[in-house]
């Protein structure tokens, strides 16, 4: 009977899920047995940190991955709201205000994106690659090519690091993670709302089959732009993280953000193909990709050699996913 039960367990979870949540374990007990040094809290307050932003703009890409579609933009989007934020900040508009228009910022851009790929057709890669560039270009133009630095944790608008990371307390010199409890927060509300609502049903509907979601009625166009506009949103919100743990953000910056979000959706277990995907897996890939991003220069790996193994990683998800599509079709 136990076995059974956990039979079931596995089942339900999914085989790319279980392979992910083995990953994550081995990843993390890797460094930990060949490097000393990985075992603090430092070390752990590093992953956190890094998994803030990745992980905003994965749960936000995820939602546009299950539709069938891709987010290329979401790393330029998260810098240039930061950078579009620090400039209305010089110019005296409330921190409070600032971050608003930062999340507001990025979910402007998601909309644009969804309205350019649901209703005027274009293929969401080059819509995205598009926005992408914009973003990069724009980003720079405001700023002068130079360099937003944001209030300092010290700062009499110091306040807003603490939404990600406390000062030091007690014997915790570097802080609480408060950022992990938003993050995980913010998950477990977004995977209500993807399996729990009606909206978040008909974006899995889409992915499944767009033109018989569009038969029984349903308004493509409004939840693929929705979709986008998540996806634009939580760009916004990594970028609130992003300052709050780096306090500087250079023009140009966030080559390759897009890439480790969309890592870790696909290592979670969301299909590139659409209409298969889960907040849970994401969150779990997220961290694959933090500990990897933390965890190389411990074993004498410079940070470049991330590039590599996420696109190694990415291959092997997508053709993993592309074999359970076939046994699943066969069966």
């Amino acid at each position: 009977m136990g076995n059974n039960s956990l039979k079931r367990v596995f089942k339900n979870m999914g085989t790319q899920k279980l392979i992910a949540i083995l990953a994550l374990v081995f990843i993390y007990v890797f460094f930990a047995v060949f490097s000393s040094s990985f075992r603090t809290s430092n070390t752990l307050i590093s992953i956190f940190d890094s998994s803030y932003y990745i992980g905003f703009m994965a749960i936000g890409v995820t939602f546009v991955i299950i539709t069938g579609g891709i987010d290329l933009s979401i790393g330029t989007v998260l810098i240039c709201s930061s950078l579009i934020g620090g400039v209305l900040y010089e110019k005296g508009l409330p921190l409070a205000l600032v971050l608003i228009c930062i999340i507001l910022i990025g979910a402007l851009f998601g909309f644009i994106n969804g309205i350019l790929v649901s209703k005027f057709k274009l293929p969401a890669f080059i819509a995205t690659l598009g926005t992408m560039m914009i973003t990069r270009g724009f980003g720079s133009i405001v700023t002068k090519t130079k360099s937003i630095t944001y209030p300092l944790r010290t700062a009499e608008d110091g306040w807003y690091k603490s939404l990600f990371r406390t000062g030091p307390i007690g014997n915790m010199e570097t802080g609480f993670p408060t950022g992990f409890i938003i993050l995980m927060v913010l998950a477990i509300a977004m995977a209500i709302f993807l399996n729990k609502t009606r909206p978040g049903r008909y974006i899995l509907a889409l992915g499944s089959n767009k033109e018989a979601t569009r038969l029984s009625g349903v308004n493509v166009v409004k939840w693929e732009t929705l979709a986008y506009v998540i996806s634009g949103t939580f760009a916004g919100l990594a970028a609130i993280s992003y300052i709050a743990i780096y306090s500087t953000v250079q023009p140009g910056s966030g080559n390759g953000f897009e890439m480790d979000a969309i890592a870790g959706v696909v290592i979670g277990g969301t299909s590139l193909a659409g209409g298969v995907g889960s907040i849970a897996g994401t969150i779990i890939g997220v961290f694959i990709m933090s500990i990897l991003k933390v965890g190389l220069p411990f074993i004498g790996l410079q940070p470049h050699y991330q590039l590599f193994i996420t696109g190694f990683v990415i291959i092997l998800a997508v053709y993993a996913d592309v074999r359970n599509r076939a046994k699943s079709s066969k069966n």
